[in-house]
């Protein structure tokens, strides 16, 4: 996708998410003193938020803790879920772009938690009065109903403070790779053929790890192409769905394992005889949108290569991706009037 191509031009959706290379470029942490005071008392991160405020961002940090090894314990639910566990030992953030959302608004007046922090992208939103310290996003206010720019802001914002915990920084470097990676990612031409597929299926199935990528992959496609969607964590796709699965649905497989590829082309492509995607760095054996990689980061550039698809999957049917009929910005909104947030 683009902006200077009529079909794309007047979405502020691609606009958001063509701004996104720009954001990570800027990016610089926000001081941080007071959360990693709270952190090196308790030693446990707990993230909440609703929808994209929490899939990727969060999931996202917590496959980094696993995989970088560190001594920090990291848990995420929604905000119910969340307000039924005990949290008194751990400090608490939590994600709003508007800084209103009721869920959210309801656990932080309960004060669980050792301290509790919130994440947004609007300065004097309601959740800072509930805050011990409110960080205000720089991406700026979203147009569209779906969450883009702001989704990757957040996800950065909680990788800096977990390396930060560990006494390290997102390097200048590394932001600006990534940055020109995204800008490559989200402008890569989509194979048409790719795109009819996808287009032309009933039910879009993703499937892959579970940081954060197909899941929040799995929201866009309801809210970007308006077609049912389902993610399958790991081998889920193998492991009994396929047998209510026909040949007119599509499985897009996020950085597949290597050593799982044959069982999915044996089970869906074989088995259904529905067609397999995979979006990755290196060649698959199924079509694959083959997108550059950044040490420590691809999971960036896969979301990124999710959204490029979706917009060609969009646009070709003819959608107006700024405006879905029943979704909102803000899923379930806070106001001062209601007594029972």
């Amino acid at each position: 996708m683009n902006l200077t191509e009529q079909r794309y031009a007047p979405f502020a959706l691609v606009r958001e998410m063509m701004e996104t290379p720009g954001i990570i470029r800027s990016f610089a942490s926000k001081p941080l003193d007071g959360v990693l005071r709270s952190l090196r008392a308790t030693n446990r991160l707990f993230l909440t938020g609703e929808g994209s405020s929490r899939i990727f961002p969060a999931k996202h940090a917590i496959s980094q803790a696993l995989n970088s090894g560190t001594p920090l314990t990291l848990h995420t639910q929604g905000c119910r879920q969340a307000a039924e566990a005990r949290l008194s030992d751990y400090t608490l953030f939590g994600a709003s772009n508007s800084g209103k959302t009721k869920e959210l608004i309801s656990l932080f007046k309960a004060r669980p938690s050792a301290a509790q922090f919130g994440l947004t992208a609007t300065v004097g939103a309601p959740i800072a009065e509930l805050s011990e310290e409110t960080f205000v996003l720089s991406c700026g206010p979203e147009a569209a109903v779906a969450a883009t720019k702001s989704v990757v802001e957040q996800a950065l914002f909680y990788h800096a403070l977990l390396l930060a915990f560990g006494g390290q920084t997102l390097t200048h470097s590394t932001l600006r790779a990534l940055a020109d990676a995204a800008d490559a990612t989200l402008q890569l031409p989509i194979d048409p053929t790719i795109t009819r597929t996808i287009a032309e299926a009933p039910v879009i199935f993703f499937a892959g790890r579970n940081d954060g990528v197909a899941e929040e992959a799995t929201l866009k496609t309801n809210e970007i192409t308006r077609k049912k969607s389902a993610y399958l964590e790991g081998t889920y796709a193998v492991h009994g769905i396929e047998e209510v699965m026909d040949a007119r649905e599509v499985v897009i497989v996020v950085d597949p394992f290597e050593a799982e590829e044959e069982k999915f082309q044996d089970v869906l492509v074989k088995g259904v005889g529905l067609t397999v995607i995979a979006v990755s760095a290196r060649k698959t054996i199924f079509p694959t949108i083959q997108i550059p990689s950044v040490s420590g980061m691809d999971a960036y550039l896969q979301l990124l290569a999710c959204w490029n698809v979706l917009i060609e999957v969009g646009t070709s049917l003819g959608i107006n991706l700024d405006k879905p009929v029943r979704a909102r910005k803000i899923g379930n909104e806070y106001t001062t009037e209601r007594s029972n947030p």
